[in-house]
Order: C-alpha cells, then sequence, then structure tokens
C-alpha cells in the first residue's frame, strides 16, 4: 500500500511540474507572440492615437472595444488550455504532448489566431486608426499561410488520426455554432 502511495505521489508532483513548466512557457510565449504581434506593432504604428476617421464613429468605437473584451478573453483562455489540457505551449518550440481539444478549441481549430485579429481590428475601430485594417490583412494572411503550411502537417505528423477526426469535425477559421464532443 505505501508502495503504491509513493508511485501515485511521484506521478502527481511529475504531473504538477510538467504543468507549471508549461504554464511558465505559455505565459512567456502570450508576452512575445500576441504581445508583439496584437500590442507592440499596432502601437509603433499608431502610437494608439484616437482620431475620428469619419463622422459618427462612437458606435464603431464600443464595438472595436467589445471585440477587445472577447479576443482578450479567448486568447488568455486557449493559452491557458495549452497548459492545463495539452501539457505543452502554443510555442513551436515547447508544444503539446496531447491535442488541444477542449474550450474554444471544440468551436473553431484556430481561437488563438481569431482572438489576435479580434485585437487587431477591435484597436482599429478603438482608435479609429485606419492603417491597422490593412495590417491585420497581412497579419491574416501570415497566419494562414502558418496554419495551412506549417502547423497542420506538423498536427497530422504528431498525433495522426486523432488530429485528422478533430480536423474533419472542426473548421479552422469559421466557428461552429455547437461544440464538438470527441468520442
Amino acid at each position: 500500500m505505501a508502495q503504491s502511495y509513493l508511485r501515485w505521489f511521484a506521478w502527481v508532483r511529475v504531473y504538477a511540474m510538467e504543468r507549471r513548466q508549461a504554464a511558465l512557457g505559455s505565459a512567456a510565449f502570450f508576452v512575445l507572440a500576441p504581445g508583439g504581434v496584437a500590442g507592440l506593432v499596432p502601437w509603433l504604428l499608431t502610437r494608439w492615437r484616437v482620431e475620428e476617421p469619419l463622422p459618427f464613429w462612437l458606435p464603431l468605437r464600443v464595438l472595436g472595444a467589445l471585440l477587445l473584451l472577447a479576443g482578450l478573453a479567448v486568447l488568455i483562455s486557449s493559452f491557458a488550455r495549452f497548459a492545463a489540457e495539452g501539457l505543452g505551449t502554443p510555442a513551436p518550440v515547447a508544444p503539446p504532448d496531447r491535442l488541444v481539444v477542449g474550450g474554444f478549441y471544440r468551436y473553431v481549430r484556430n481561437p488563438m489566431y481569431l482572438a489576435v485579429l479580434s485585437l487587431i481590428v477591435g484597436q482599429a475601430l478603438v482608435l479609429g486608426q485606419l492603417v491597422l485594417f490593412a495590417y491585420a490583412a497581412v497579419v491574416t494572411a501570415a497566419f494562414t499561410a502558418m496554419v495551412h503550411w506549417h502547423e497542420e502537417p506538423a498536427l497530422h505528423r504528431q498525433f495522426g488520426d486523432q488530429y485528422d477526426t478533430y480536423r474533419a469535425a472542426v473548421p479552422g477559421w469559421l466557428p461552429r455554432l455547437r461544440p464538438w464532443v470527441s468520442s
């Protein structure tokens, strides 16, 4: 009995360390990647100056604020899911050990990318900075290419049929109305 308790305790300890390392790695990557793409670059482009490109811009500012809040919530939740469910990070150098299919990933395969785009478009609307729409288009093209040419083949190699089943059931860019439930 004591030996099985010690084995269980050792397993829990290793699992907790993996989770802690995944959480720290995800936090660092959060600051670097989305922080740079959706924070630093928009600031460099606009210095976060508020402009009034058209009369009656206020309703669009409200929409932008909602996009910012939603994007941030989805991004934080998705990053946390990588650490908790996948025992890894979204960073290519420390990928998850398990395929992440819970939370927002039940609705769309790329919630982080959509969240980052929401943050950029939200800032464009809040600030009235039209240059951020052009930047969002460039980022969309980069994300799409990266997913198609790198991430999807890598996920197929790592997770095989499990990823193929998930990919067939959950759309990449336009969220499902109802969550996917894996069998």
